[in-house]
């Protein structure tokens, strides 16, 4: 999960600052939901593999691709023009968790909502989005399911 988290904030911070395409505040909330697949990656290659902690860990990886998804939803969504909705330069994060003013250079809104970058082979960022969020959601539900059946734990 970390590896693939990783990878994907990657991207996003290649297309930001080597190809210009600026973030708009549906990105960054997509960002938030990597960053939490990446942390819950991390937590779940430490914590002790037992099923109350490896239980936790599965439903936190759920959440995150819930989440990634929802966002990801209406970032195509708003694309596509099939919701009407219009989005601020605000992450609209609380001030105890403000990670767009402590780490702007990552989850600082610089764009506009309504358009995403055409990646290789015609997809647009929120397609391919939408497709990364949804085999993370069939992924973490299945290693879920096996976890919760596996008998070992």
């Amino acid at each position: 999960m970390s590896v693939i988290g990783l990878g994907l904030e990657g991207v996003a911070l290649y297309y930001q600052y080597v190809l210009n395409q600026y973030p708009c505040v549906l990105c960054i909330h997509i960002r938030l939901w990597v960053l939490a697949f990446i942390v819950v990656g991390a937590i779940g290659a430490i914590v002790p593999r037992n099923k109350l902690t490896l239980g936790i860990v599965s439903i936190l990886g759920v959440v995150s691709s819930v989440g990634m998804l929802e966002r990801s939803w209406q970032t195509l969504a708003t694309e596509k023009r099939w919701i009407e909705g219009s989005c601020s330069f605000s992450s609209g994060l609380p001030s105890w968790f403000a990670l767009d003013q402590w780490f702007p250079w990552i989850f600082g809104v610089q764009a506009s909502c309504g358009y995403t970058p055409v990646l290789p082979f015609g997809v647009t960022m929120a397609e391919a989005l939408m497709a990364i969020s949804v085999a993370a959601l069939i992924t973490t539900s299945l290693v879920a399911i096996a976890m919760w059946r596996d008998r070992r734990f």
